[in-house]
């Protein structure tokens, strides 16, 4: 049996909770939120010991493994004093918004001696998935480009996550943009071009970008881009519209993964899609199967992936496409050393 703690008692760790609540090989027993009303809220429903210092719930013991649901700026702490501890490790994406938090993270696994895996859930998301496995078995052919559109509604930066003026749709969205690209190319980024603007958001108080375009250049002088938003309109059918196509030598994939063939009229017209909600119960969609792979990957001794070496990869891409659009030219990147 593989206990669970979770830090972040918010949209996400409840959805891990609630992911893992009755699985096979997996017991969620305590849940920290720095907002003790949160934490109560998660672990009343649950039936988890409450805390409200993640250090406390660490040094109750008999964890082995920690998610980590914290703000994207808020990983490092929470993942050093778990790895410390002994316990593997869930950590939401992006692994860090800085080079520095990557390597204290990334140090404090290895020496530890524990697994961490970074949630890409898309890896999760079986159109994604498809376009990855076509790709490896050379259906595709060399992968020539990609374009990849992922953005949200106001509701998500004004309204969802209070703290999206520390944030960005690149770091948000784009992480999840930047993971799928590098997966199914396999092949390391050699530069990176940004354009972007903001100002919108920062009028409804929400000081960051409205809008980044990456283009990302391979080793081979292919190309992937991607695009990002949170300034969709809140009358949109859904929160999220994400498209993707990739144009290989031998064939190509377009898949529109925004209404995922689900619509429905009645109030209003709304795609509420498919990867989500619960079947006999039991929750489904990408995040939800992440969650249940780690945990079983842990359980059957089984290594777990994405793992440091890729959340660090997408954390260097994502600070390259910031630099670019700070300074507007090409950001160049250097190929990641051999592990």
């Amino acid at each position: 049996m593989v206990n669970v703690g979770i830090v972040g008692a918010g949209i996400r760790g409840h959805m891990y909770a609630q992911s893992l609540a009755g699985f096979p090989g997996a017991k969620v027993v305590a849940v920290c939120d720095l907002d003790p009303q949160a934490a109560r809220k998660v672990a009343d429903e649950f039936g988890l010991a409450a805390f409200t210092d993640h250090r406390a719930m660490l040094e109750r013991g008999g964890l082995d493994a920690v998610i980590v649901a914290t703000p994207d700026f808020a990983h490092r702490e929470v993942a050093v004093d778990a790895a410390r501890s002994g316990a593997h490790l869930l950590l939401e994406k992006p692994l860090a918004m800085t080079a520095e938090d990557c390597r204290a993270i990334s140090e404090a696994v290895r020496e530890a001696g524990v697994q961490c895996m970074v949630g890409f859930e898309n890896r999760w998301n079986p159109a994604i998935r498809r376009i990855h496995d076509l790709s490896a078995a050379g259906e595709l052919g060399q992968v020539l480009t990609q374009n990849i559109l992922l953005s949200n509604t106001y509701y998500v930066p004004t309204r969802m996550i209070p703290w999206a003026a520390r944030s960005s749709p690149a770091w948000f969205l784009m992480s999840h943009t930047v993971d799928a690209a590098l997966w199914i190319a396999d092949k390391p980024v050699t530069s990176v071009f940004a354009s972007g603007s903001r100002g919108r958001l920062a009028e409804l108080g929400v000081d960051t970008w409205d809008v980044v375009h990456a283009l990302l250049t391979f080793g081979d002088g292919t190309t992937a881009n991607l695009t990002s938003t949170w300034v969709l309109p809140e009358s949109s059918p859904s929160i999220i519209d994400f498209q993707y196509k990739v144009v290989g030598s031998r064939s190509a994939v377009d898949v529109d993964l925004q209404d995922q063939g689900f619509r429905q009229a009645g109030g209003s017209y709304t795609w509420p899609g498919l990867l989500g909600g619960e079947i006999d119960g039991r929750l489904q969609g990408p995040p939800t199967w992440m969650a249940q792979s780690f945990v079983s990957a842990l359980a059957e001794g089984r290594p777990v992936g994405p793992g440091l070496d890729q959340g660090t990869l997408v954390t260097d891409v994502v600070l390259a496409v910031l630099e670019s659009l700070r300074t507007g030219g090409v950001v160049p990147l250097a190929a990641p050393s051999a592990a």
